[in-house]
Order: C-alpha cells, then sequence, then structure tokens
C-alpha cells in the first residue's frame, strides 16, 4: 500500500506542476503591470487545481511514509519525473522517441526489481536524538558544501552541485515527514509538541529554495539528475541510519540491488535530458496550454 500511496503522490506532484505552471505562463502573458504576476495567478483556476494537487500529493506521500520505510517510500517518489514526461508528451502532443522509451521502462524496471530485491523492513519508528544530532550535522554539512561549492564553475557544475543540496534538503524532509506521521496517531497537540513537526516546513523550504536557484543556475537537466540521483540515496541512508530500516541481504541480493539502483538512475538520467523536460525553447508550447490539441513541444515546468 505504500509503494502504490507513493506512485500516486508522484503523479499528483507532476500533474501538480503541469498545472502551475501553466497558470503560470497565461498569468505572465495577460497580467497587467500595475497588479503583477501574482495577482494574475490567483486569477487562474488550473493554478489552484495544481496548488491543490500539490497538497494531495503531499498527504498521499505523508501516509506511504507512515505505512512503509524511508528507504522504499522516496525512491518511489522519483517516478514523478516519468509521470511528467508522459504528461508533457500527452499534453502538448510531443512524440516520445527512444530516449524516453529506453528512460522510463529502464526506470521502471530498476526501481521494481530493487524494491522487490531490498524488501526493506523498518526497524523502528523513533530515532533517538543522538542519531538526529549526527544526521543533521551530516546534512547541514552536506547541503552547505554543496551550494559553497556552486559559487564557481561552470553552469552545469554549478546547477548539479545546487541539485545534489536540494536531494539532501529532500530527503530530509522525508526523514521529518516520517517522524511527525509516525507521531500522528497520538493526535495533533502531541505532533505539535515535537520539533520534528516544524523542521517539516523548514527544511521543505530550504529544499524549495535551493532547487529554484538550480533551475537558474544552469541546464534543467543537470540539476535534475543530480537531485534524482541524491534524494533516493540519501533516503536509504537516512531510513538505514535513524529508523533501521533493514535491506535483504545475502545470496547475491547486494549485486543484484546495486545493479538496478544503478539502472533506475541511469534511465532517469537519460529521462531529464530529454527534450520535452530538458529545453528551454518550448514556452510557446506552454502559452498554448489552454488548446492543448494545437500545441507542440513541452519544458520542465519550474514551480
Amino acid at each position: 500500500m505504500a509503494i502504490v500511496l507513493a506512485l500516486l503522490a508522484a503523479g499528483a506532484n507532476a500533474l501538480a506542476t503541469v498545472f502551475q505552471r501553466v497558470g503560470i505562463e497565461e498569468a505572465d502573458r495577460q497580467a497587467v503591470p500595475a497588479r503583477g504576476l501574482m495577482s494574475g495567478v490567483l486569477r487562474r483556476p488550473i493554478w489552484f487545481a495544481g496548488f491543490g494537487l500539490t497538497t494531495l500529493s503531499f498527504l498521499l506521500q505523508a501516509i506511504a511514509l507512515s505505512l512503509g520505510d524511508l528507504s522504499t517510500v522516496q525512491p518511489v517518489m522519483v517516478t514523478e519525473l516519468v509521470f511528467l514526461l508522459v504528461m508533457l508528451g500527452l499534453w502538448f502532443h510531443g512524440s516520445l522517441g527512444w530516449r524516453e522509451w529506453v528512460g522510463v521502462s529502464g526506470t521502471a524496471t530498476g526501481l521494481g526489481v530493487f524494491l522487490a530485491a531490498s524488501a526493506a523492513v523498518g526497524g523502528h519508528q523513533h530515532p533517538r536524538g543522538e542519531d538526529w544530532l549526527l544526521l543533521l550535522v551530516a546534512s547541514v554539512g552536506g547541503i552547505f558544501s554543496a551550494c559553497l561549492l556552486s559559487l564557481r564553475g561552470t553552469r552545469s557544475w554549478r546547477a548539479a552541485l545546487l541539485g545534489v543540496a536540494g536531494g539532501i534538503a529532500f530527503a530530509l524532509t522525508a526523514a521529518f515527514i516520517k517522524t511527525a506521521a509516525d507521531q500522528w496517531g497520538r493526535g495533533p497537540v502531541y505532533v505539535l509538541s515535537h520539533w520534528q513537526g516544524y523542521a517539516v516546513a523548514v527544511a521543505g523550504l530550504c529544499g524549495f529554495v535551493i532547487t529554484q536557484h538550480a533551475l537558474g543556475a544552469g541546464p534543467v537537466a543537470a540539476s535534475q539528475s543530480a537531485l534524482l540521483i541524491v534524494n533516493p540515496l540519501a533516503s536509504i541512508v537516512m531510513g538505514i541510519w535513524l529508523f533501521g530500516d533493514r535491506l535483504r541481504l545475502g545470496g547475491g541480493r547486494e549485486a543484484l540491488e546495486i545493479v538496478f539502483l544503478g539502472v533506475m538512475f541511469v534511465s532517469l538520467f537519460i529521462l531529464s535530458h530529454s527534450p520535452l523536460i530538458s529545453v528551454d525553447a518550448h514556452a510557446e508550447g506552454l502559452g498554448r496550454a489552454a488548446r492543448p490539441a494545437g500545441a507542440r513541444g513541452g519544458e520542465l515546468p519550474s514551480a
């Protein structure tokens, strides 16, 4: 059930991204300068539909994390890119070539075999305080180091490093969400009396800001590739570290898990370079989103 909910959350977030970007593009074309872009956005029902789907995606992810393990749910969430690519192809009538089909099939196969082989089992729901402290120091250190290194270098290098920082931040956010979701069974007051619930907002906002800078720093493909690879890896490490998640090992499973996790990452890398997602020259297609039958092309919605 946790995997199904995670897939639904990924699909809802992908559709939300398309809806919100369409609303922004429509408002950008028609907004009166005196009122500004946000005034135009708030008049677009499709943008509110996207906002509602974002909220739904968050709730589905929280339920999935309460039912499943961090090291299982978060790798499934990367399928958002698969859903996004398919939606862009259908919405804008873009053609799906070999790159897209190889990426989609490779992602599905790699993820499916990894989940079947690892069959992670959570050890406990209450991480120790010292484990939280060490994880926070390591995570903040990794985010800060990646952001610092991104100040120099090529645009691709800067975007990739910011993608790494965003991947760590979102993995940390998921760890906080799982803890808050586990605490929810004791009531809202119990959640509000513990710091992890507030940390969800802080870490999530941090990840959002970093990824927005990543989108502006360089090629979308560079930042997305780094984020999609680092996020599930960091989540697996955090799941083992904090919650005692145990991956099934022995009998050659280690090699199988590593190989097919690698297949998933390579496939996501290929997908992130798809013209439907990585090319920035499709704003016209997004601008015609209200009339999808006559649209061509697509762009990664940077909502």
